[in-house]
């Protein structure tokens, strides 16, 4: 019987974060999210001098390295075309720095919200509209993504329902639209909102998860605890991780960065993860 390798461990980390990690980041290749290139400030200044040192500090790193995307200040289901332009813009800027920084996938945040978790059906027509609203303003970010070989992967934020951002991403019949999943911001949608429990995301997504967020919290807020600080029953998780053949990216993704060997070692003490 042959035993399956466990998955190892990545991390999101800006400039700053991948100086102090550089060394547990190489001594795997691990999987990197560059988390420096997702604000409207960085975007329209000349991000490329920080780009240049990011890619001088991850010489001889042959992990598979992705970005996240812009998100702050909108929504990619926007009923407004002028804003969906700005969204537009600010996507392909996204999907700019990945070709600089040799990414090949970049986290685009889900629409979905509680509200629309308990309303969308009360609304005849109100979920096919904002399929077609998510496509409107996607379209072309989608067609850059495909020729620059990238992958766009919606991440849950406020979701009730993992199914709908995985008929979303399937709605666009591209391999590059995928699903990820934020461990934490499925748990809260869970304790908080009536969300099923971290691992359901994960078997419901099947092998079109291809991105996962790593984080701990208490079902209250978005904590970005180091796994092992709250509530997630992480052996549950894992176990459903094992269950797909996608290889998703899992991506340690902690508001301190100075607890990443805490929250590496505890998944590495329980045995899930390397």
């Amino acid at each position: 019987m042959t035993t399956r390798p466990k998955p190892i461990l990545g991390a999101a980390l800006g400039l700053n974060g991948l100086i102090t990690h550089r060394d547990w980041l190489l001594d795997r290749q691990r999987d990197l999210e560059l988390q420096d290139f997702h604000t409207a400030a960085t975007l329209d200044d000349d991000w490329r001098p920080l780009a240049e040192e990011t890619r001088r500090m991850l010489d001889g790193h042959t992990g598979r390295r992705g970005l996240h995307g812009p998100f702050w200040g909108f929504k990619i289901d926007s009923h407004d075309p002028e804003i969906r332009a700005v969204v537009r813009r600010r996507l392909l800027q996204g999907l700019e720095c990945c070709a600089f920084l040799g990414a090949d996938q970049m986290v685009v945040h889900s629409p979905f919200t509680t509200w629309d978790g308990n309303n969308l059906d009360a609304f005849p027509g109100a979920r096919a509209q904002l399929a077609e609203r998510v496509h409107l303003t996607l379209k072309d970010v989608v067609a850059r993504a495909e020729s620059q070989g990238c992958t766009l992967v919606i991440e849950n934020i406020e979701d009730t329902d993992p199914m709908d951002r995985v008929a979303l991403a399937a709605s666009f019949n591209s391999p590059a639209v995928r699903v990820s999943l934020d461990t934490g911001h499925a748990h809260y949608a869970h304790c908080s909102t009536g969300a099923p429990p971290v691992d359901f995301h994960v078997r419901l997504a099947g092998d079109a998860l291809h991105h996962v967020h790593l984080q701990d919290t208490d079902g209250h807020a978005d904590r970005h605890w180091a796994p092992g600080r709250g509530t997630i029953l992480w052996p549950s998780l894992f176990e459903a991780l094992a269950g797909i053949s996608s290889n998703p990216r899992l991506i340690l993704e902690l508001r301190d960065k100075n607890t990443l060997p805490e929250a590496a070692a505890h998944l590495v003490k329980l045995g899930l993860a390397e």
